[in-house]
């Protein structure tokens, strides 16, 4: 006879974004390591009132709410209870971005963070991705399991192939919502250009210029929308900080050519003190590490900010880089910092980290360290290596998750 299957019914939010760490690649890999033993459906669309539908399901997973509707989400959410099916309300970020957040006031004025507070203490089962955020989360529920946020590590965007280059390359990688963590390195490219001036280069990595400016009329109260223009963007606020506005490119003609913001995939040479990399699919946007040597996490000291994920460990972990971040939050999970205090270094260290007092001096001392030792950049890359790899890979998490997974359907 044989055995029966483990249907998963898994509700990403979206179709681009976060889903494809916390939803979608987690139980595909899932379905792909037991084939024998889970049947995984990706709904995108959930039919909230088809009782028969949603009982055909061993388990449910969704991410932060089932589906858009939270009102529908919290009421289905109930009826599961009352099945006796279980429901994990997966969580990656904290419920309300703070007000220097692009997205602060759609939330506040949606009440999002109230319904997403909802949605976690009716859930069954909650997971998020540290034991930072488990410990907020207990708050509202106690049943709270960390599953981080891990990688495929033969998916092509995680194999390094890095570029090489007689300079050491300085990196950040990131989205549209970091312009106060950035603010972090205000001044430290034009300290380095003053110091080193031949033997860096700085490149940012996700350059952007679509989106929308929303035109409020004082006359007739009407809201308009249009084409957002490139120096409003954040992305052109990011450049001037890497760039120390524009002033460590050392070429006029560079700087008019930056500021004709013409798209294309890398906006600058090899040998060029900048480069802009324009941005990519989340399908491919982690090969810009190979554009890299060393990775920069900058962080504002909030609660957004200290219940994130570690990614950024675990993605320039598995890329080999050496990695300068805040010595706050999710990056104190992985990271032992290579600096002694007082000075020397720590061989087991696996990365620089900075205090939020040392902001004004040690982001430049740190960098200005590893420009003039290119083995120490190598050795803390291969350090950081060995801590993510294996324990962030997708094969090792789904390995606990279906452990666990076994463990909840079989006692509901």
């Amino acid at each position: 006879m044989e055995k029966k299957k483990y249907k998963i019914c898994v509700l990403p939010s979206d179709r681009t974004g976060v889903s494809k760490f916390r939803s979608v690649d987690p139980h595909t890999y899932l379905q792909d390591m037991y084939p024998e033993e889970f049947w995984v459906d990706i709904v995108y669309d959930p039919p909230y009132y088809d009782d028969d539908f949603w009982k055909g399901y061993d388990l449910i997973h969704y991410h932060r709410s089932i589906g858009p509707d939270y009102e529908a989400s919290a009421a289905l959410a109930k009826r599961l209870t009352q099945w006796g099916i279980p429901h994990v309300c997966d969580i990656d970020d904290y419920w309300l971005p703070t007000v220097d957040h692009p997205a602060h006031m759609i939330v506040k004025n949606n009440k999002i963070d109230e319904k997403i507070r909802t949605n976690l203490t009716l859930a069954r089962y909650v997971t998020t991705t540290t034991t930072v955020f488990a410990d907020e989360i207990k708050k509202l529920n106690k049943n709270v399991f960390i599953y981080p946020n891990a990688i495929d590590h033969e998916e092509k965007q995680y194999i390094p192939k890095p570029t090489k280059s007689n300079k050491v390359r300085v990196g950040w990688l990131g989205g549209s919502s970091h312009i106060k963590d950035l603010e972090i390195l205000s001044g430290v490219a034009g300290r380095l250009y003053n110091d080193r001036k031949d033997k860096f280069q700085v490149v940012l990595c996700g350059y952007d210029l679509r989106g929308t400016m929303t035109v409020f009329d004082e006359k007739t109260g009407q809201q308009t929308q249009r084409p957002i223009q490139p120096m409003e963007s954040v992305w052109y606020k990011y450049e001037q900080i890497m760039t120390d506005n524009y002033r460590i490119l050392g070429d006029e003609s560079y700087r008019e050519e930056l500021l004709s913001f013409k798209k294309k995939q890398i906006t600058g040479d090899e040998n060029s003190n900048y480069r802009r990399v324009w941005t990519k699919p989340i399908t491919t946007y982690a090969s810009n590490y190979n554009n890299f040597d060393v990775s920069l996490a900058p962080l504002k000291e909030h609660i957004f900010n200290k219940v994130k994920s570690q990614l950024k460990v675990i993605e320039a972990g598995f890329h080999k880089k050496a990695l300068v971040l805040q010595d706050y939050g999710p990056y104190t999970i992985d990271c032992v910092n290579a600096v002694k205090f007082g000075g020397g270094f720590d061989d087991k260290g696996n990365a620089m980290m900075i205090p939020k007092s040392k902001n004004h001096k040690l982001w430049y001392q740190h960098i200005k360290k590893l420009i003039d030792n290119p083995s120490l950049v190598e050795d803390l890359g291969e350090r950081l290596y060995e801590t993510v790899y294996p324990r962030y890979t997708l094969k090792t998490v789904t390995t606990q998750r279906a452990e666990w997974y076994r463990e909840i359907i079989n006692k509901s």
